[in-house]
C-alpha cells in the first residue's frame, strides 16, 4: 500500500516477497492516503519501475489506476507500456473509475459514477490502440489524442484488469478487460464476468490482515490504519480527503474492525479469512499486512508459513 509506506521502503519489502516465495505484487495508486495516521503516498510509477529492477519473477500489477482524470490515458498508454518492457512481461494494468481522494487534486471536479465510467471505458479504447504501436488521433466524448504514437511497446501489448462492483459495471467493462479486479468476495460478481467476458479470465481480490504477536496491538493498528475500510466503496468513491475519512470513520470502533479484518498472531485464522475468496472463484488474492511499523517482521516471521497455508487451503 502505497498509503501506508516510503518508497524506499516499498521496493525493499516487495524483495522480501519475492524471496518468501509470492507471486504477485500489487501497488495502490493515490494521491492522498486514506488517513492522516497512515502518512504517506509516493507515486505508484515510479515505485512500481524500481520494483521491476529489484525483482525478478513476481507478477506486478496497478491495484488500480484511474486513466481518465489525474492521468490522460495516452499517458498510462505510455507507463504501461515501458513497465511491461522494464519487467520483462510481468505487468498487468488494473485500470478503475478512481475515487475523488485522489482524482479532485487537478481540479477537474468529480463527475458521477456514470460518466467516470463512460470515460474509464473510453480510456481503455485509446490505451488499447495505443499499445498496436500505431499512430493514434482520436477524437471522443471526453478525450482527444493528437497523433500519438507509443514508440517502445511489447509485442503482446499489456493485459488489463478492470475494477468492477456490480451487474452495471459488469456489464459494460467484462469484453473491455482480460481480467476481473473486485475486493469483495462475491461469487455473483464473479459468474457475471465470467458470462459476459469473452475468453478466460483471472479474478483478483485484495484481502487486509493484521498479523502481530500480540492481537491486542494488532486490533488497535488496524483500527488505527484501516478504518476507512468499513465505509465501503460507494462511501469510499466520494469523499475528497482524510479528513473526510476521519470524521467518516471517527464512530469505526476497533472491536468493529477486528470483525472484518483477521488479527493478531494466528496464522490459521488469517489464511482462514482468505477463504471467501477461494469459495467465490477467485484465482488470485492480494493479502495486504496493514501498518507499515512491523512490515519487516511480519516478511520475516509469519509471511512464509501464511503463505504456506494460504496455498494449502
Amino acid at each position: 500500500m502505497t498509503e501506508q509506506s516510503a518508497p524506499r521502503d516499498l521496493v525493499r519489502y516487495a524483495q522480501a516477497a519475492e524471496e518468501v516465495g509470492f507471486d504477485l505484487l500489487v501497488s495502490s495508486d493515490h494521491y492522498s492516503p486514506w488517513l492522516t495516521e497512515q502518512g504517506h503516498a509516493p507515486n505508484a510509477w515510479v515505485t512500481l519501475g524500481a520494483v521491476a529492477q529489484a525483482t525478478s519473477r513476481t507478477e506486478l500489477m496497478t491495484y488500480v489506476t484511474c486513466p481518465s482524470m489525474r492521468y490522460h490515458p495516452a499517458v498510462v498508454a505510455q507507463q504501461a507500456a515501458t513497465l511491461q518492457l522494464l519487467s520483462e512481461g510481468r505487468f498487468t494494468l488494473g485500470l478503475g473509475a478512481g475515487e475523488n481522494l485522489n482524482e479532485h487534486v487537478v481540479g477537474e471536479g468529480w463527475p458521477s459514477i456514470a460518466v467516470r465510467h463512460e470515460m474509464l471505458a473510453e480510456a481503455i479504447e485509446i490505451i488499447r490502440e495505443l499499445h498496436t504501436g500505431e499512430l493514434v488521433t482520436w477524437e471522443g466524448e471526453y478525450f482527444r489524442v493528437d497523433s500519438a504514437r507509443v514508440w517502445d511497446v511489447p509485442d503482446d501489448g499489456v493485459p488489463l484488469g478492470v475494477a468492477v462492483s456490480g451487474p452495471r459495471s459488469i456489464e459494460r467493462f467484462a469484453p473491455l478487460g482480460d481480467h476481473l479486479i473486485t475486493t469483495v468476495p462475491d461469487a455473483d460478481v464473479v459468474r457475471d464476468w465470467s458470462q459476459r467476458h469473452p475468453g478466460p479470465s483471472r479474478a483478483i481480490g485484495q484481502l487486509p490482515v493484521c498479523w502481530d504477536p500480540d492481537k491486542d496491538a494488532a486490533v488497535q493498528r488496524a483500527h488505527e490504519q484501516f478504518r476507512w475500510f468499513a465505509g465501503g466503496w460507494d462511501v469510499n468513491a466520494d469523499l475528497p480527503t482524510p479528513a473526510g475519512f476521519h470524521a467518516a470513520s471517527q464512530f469505526v470502533r476497533p472491536e468493529d474492525v477486528a470483525e472484518s479484518i483477521a488479527c493478531g498472531p494466528d496464522l490459521d485464522e488469517l489464511a482462514e479469512s482468505a477463504r471467501p475468496f477461494l469459495d467465490a472463484g477467485f484465482t488470485d488474492v492480494a493479502i495486504v499486512q496493514v501498518g507499515d511499523e512491523n512490515q519487516d517482521r511480519f516478511l520475516a516471521e509469519a509471511a512464509g508459513p501464511l503463505l504456506e497455508r494460504l496455498r494449502a487451503l
